[in-house]
């Protein structure tokens, strides 16, 4: 077996990883992740700014809008996204737009959000910023009933006539990207209708995927069969000659996912510790890279030992960095030192800018002040970071 370098990148260039920003920028995200490193001031302010909406308190939504709304959402509609896809642009990384409004369960808001999907696909079309499209199942169908689907249960002629709905929307959005050859992530899910989801997302890969990878499932490898299934799906698709689209991320529904199964007496799906996850992870970008050939991947990912271990496998397997079957990404606002210091060693590198109305987004911008409080060090990897960055550049007059 042969002994690779990994390629001259590092994440600790806070020079690149910071390059869009100004000192004004730097100071006032320095004061926004200094908030987040405190777990009680993220979990009272949350309730706070949350009543403060709802009563449409004056000054509320301007205050949120300016600071953690503009720090992880790049806009309340796509035309306000516009200014962030040229700026993330201008550094060689591309916008995933993320409709991250959560669904009423009804058809009026099936339809809305299916029609938002569509729109981001008709500018990633126009925009060679844009190279994906994302959206998750339960936006356009009724979770309650993928549920069902998945657990056998017989569906009423209501719930079937809904589900035939929600196909439709789905293939009409991955029809549009197949048109357009953009490609579109489906997003992974809870566990108890997850499988539903894959089966839809395979039907989808199966028509649309016959010459590239245009539709991508999403495998949550905190789940401790999902490397498994990703080999099987690997299967299909080479029995059924199409490609298959992976983006692999590590999770984001584990106390959920552990609460629901001792509710319901079965297995927690998740793995017993985060070095388990850690090392399915890995193991699946070996086997993705291993088989690049029918296999298109993303690693959405904010691990950096994971990111620069896919630049060695890429190395490894004769893989150039803008191969277009290879991507990284990360979330907007977060994690620039991988984002920045990938695109500028010449990686396809993109991010997730989630957006909405401020009220609608709310639930998303709690659970990414939540994450980043809960991740081991991930405020305060950023906060030093930003430091850093600061000092280096004081130091230089």
């Amino acid at each position: 077996m042969s002994v690779t370098q990994a390629p001259p990148l590092s994440f600790d260039n806070t020079a690149v990883a910071f390059a869009s920003k100004s000192d004004a920028d730097l100071r006032k995200m320095y004061a926004l992740f200094a908030a987040m490193n405190n777990n009680a001031l993220v979990k009272t302010g949350g309730g706070l700014m949350k009543t403060a909406l709802k009563w449409q308190l004056p000054g509320t939504k301007f205050l949120i809008k300016n600071s953690i709304f503009e720090q992880f959402c790049g806009g309340e509609t796509i035309q306000e996204c516009l200014p962030v896809i040229q700026e993330l642009g201008r550094y060689n990384i591309g916008t995933i737009l993320d409709y991250s409004v959560e669904g009423e369960g009804n058809d009026k808001s099936y339809d809305a959000t299916t029609t938002e999907i569509l729109a981001t696909l008709d500018l990633a079309h126009r925009s060679r910023h844009i190279p994906f499209s994302v959206f998750k199942v339960t936006g356009v169908a009724d979770a309650a009933i993928l549920e069902k689907v998945q657990a056998g249960t017989a569906l009423s002629p209501t719930e079937q006539a809904s589900l035939e709905r929600s196909k439709k929307r789905i293939n009409a959005i991955c029809a549009r990207a197949h048109q357009y050859g953009v490609r579109v992530f489906v997003d992974a899910e809870e566990s108890w209708f997850q499988e539903t989801i894959d089966q839809l997302a395979t039907e989808m890969m199966a028509r649309y995927n016959r010459e590239s990878a245009i539709v991508w499932n999403t495998y949550q490898l905190y789940r401790h069969d999902r490397l498994e299934a990703l080999q099987e799906d690997h299967a299909a698709a080479e029995r059924g000659s199409y490609y298959l689209g992976v983006k692999l991320v590590r999770g984001a529904y584990m106390e959920k996912e552990a609460r629901v199964a001792a509710h319901q007496g079965r297995p927690n799906p998740i793995n017993p510790t985060k070095q388990a996850t850690d090392d399915l992870y890995n193991e699946a970008l070996r086997y993705c890279v291993q088989h690049i050939d029918r296999i298109s991947i993303c690693a959405g990912t904010h691990n950096e030992a994971s990111s620069l271990l896919l630049t060695e496998l890429m190395q490894e397997h004769g893989v150039a960095p803008n191969d277009p079957r290879v991507w990284f990404a990360q979330l907007y606002g977060m994690s620039d030192n991988l984002s920045y210091n990938l695109a500028n060693a010449g990686y396809n590198t993109a991010k997730y800018v989630p957006y909405g109305p401020v009220e609608a987004v709310m639930p998303y911008l709690l659970r990414r002040a939540d994450e980043n409080t809960a991740i081991a060090g991930q405020s305060s990897r950023e906060f030093l970071l930003i430091q850093r960055e600061i000092a280096r550049r004081k130091s230089r007059g």
